[in-house]
């Protein structure tokens, strides 16, 4: 059986997993030791900094797409409140507050395909006004942008994208059949070509395999992606994964684990479904995490702000600024 505090150690000296390799490991060692290679890999890799970011619901409901997790899709009736975009006055409001409370990144989140022309105008308005009057870093998530479109969102002072590719290439049209997972991959790669880091990852629990979880991860490996977000489905009556069994805290703590060994540099972030581990996730930030998306999230519970900065700096995290 492979040593995983051994391999941990070879991957702080330079060794990359790669699509291929026998990861057959993963699966069978002892979860307590696996954790303690992926935070040996954190700590060693990615230092004692934790990376907290705060997002605002830009628009809420009547998403073209069919994801069947989401509870704003036209597809699911889940009796979300709807609105159009927000207010640029309410979204500055919302990013001083976390730039306040010392969260490090802030982004302004819509569903959909894309944004309509008029809407792309509001949300370049936003991150000026934004860009202008906040130090915060500013992160975007807006669908499947074109080139021109994230040339211009560079310019008005964004520097992150978030664009999640969801699952694995095999499972996602089990998810999604409006939008594919090339067209995922695309976007990203437009948006890394205009400068952009690019936050992306996934959901689990949505009835995928173990491998469709390896398949990812290498996946964003592959994509040098600079932020993970891992999402533990909370099913939202409504959606077709309504029945969808809850995971488990130790199959969250294994994928988080397994995701730093994949991806040993990139920010583990932990975003919704904290809720299923006990603390918050607190062991999560043991087992290879080292970011989180903090306060009022989309449509899942959110974490209070100064509640996670407690945690962290208790567990000898970094929070500060930089």
């Amino acid at each position: 059986m492979t040593d995983m505090i051994a391999l941990a150690e070879e991957i702080v000296g330079g060794k990359r997993l790669k699509k291929g390799d026998d990861t057959s490991a993963f699966l069978t060692s002892e979860l307590s030791e696996l954790c303690r290679g992926a935070d040996r890999i954190r700590s060693a890799l990615c230092g004692k900094h934790a990376d907290l970011c705060g997002i605002i619901n830009g628009r809420s409901g009547k998403c073209p797409e069919n994801c069947k997790f989401c509870a704003q899709s036209v597809h699911n009736h889940t009796g979300i409140k709807e609105y159009g975009f927000l207010d640029e006055n309410i979204i500055l409001e919302e990013c001083k507050h976390y730039e306040k409370k010392g969260v490090h990144r802030f982004s302004i989140v819509t569903a959909g395909r894309t944004l309509s022309d008029e809407d792309f105008e509001k949300a370049i308005s936003a991150y000026r006004l934004m860009h202008s009057e906040c130090g915060i870093s500013l992160c975007a998530s807006h669908g499947l942008l074109t080139e021109e479109q994230f040339k211009r969102l560079y310019d008005s002072g964004v520097r992150m994208y978030h664009a999640n590719i969801e699952t694995s290439r095999r499972n996602f049209p089990n998810i999604c059949t409006s939008h594919s997972f090339d067209d995922k991959i695309a976007c990203i790669k437009r948006a890394q070509k205009c400068g952009f880091k690019v936050c992306s990852g996934g959901i689990i629990g949505m009835g995928e395999t173990w491998e469709d979880r390896l398949d990812m991860a290498f996946t964003l490996a592959e994509l040098n992606i600079t932020s993970i977000p891992i999402n533990a489905l909370t099913p939202i009556n409504g959606t077709p994964l309504e029945k969808s069994e809850k995971l488990s805290e130790s199959d969250i703590l294994r994928t988080v684990a397994i995701f730093r060994y994949i991806n040993p540099t990139a920010y583990i972030r932990l975003a919704a479904g904290r809720n299923l581990m006990e603390d918050s996730g607190k062991a999560a930030f043991r087992a290879g995490a080292n970011a989180t998306i903090t306060g009022d999230m989309l449509t899942t519970s959110g974490n209070d702000i100064n509640a996670d900065m407690e945690m962290l700096s208790g567990m000898g995290f970094e929070i500060a600024k930089a």
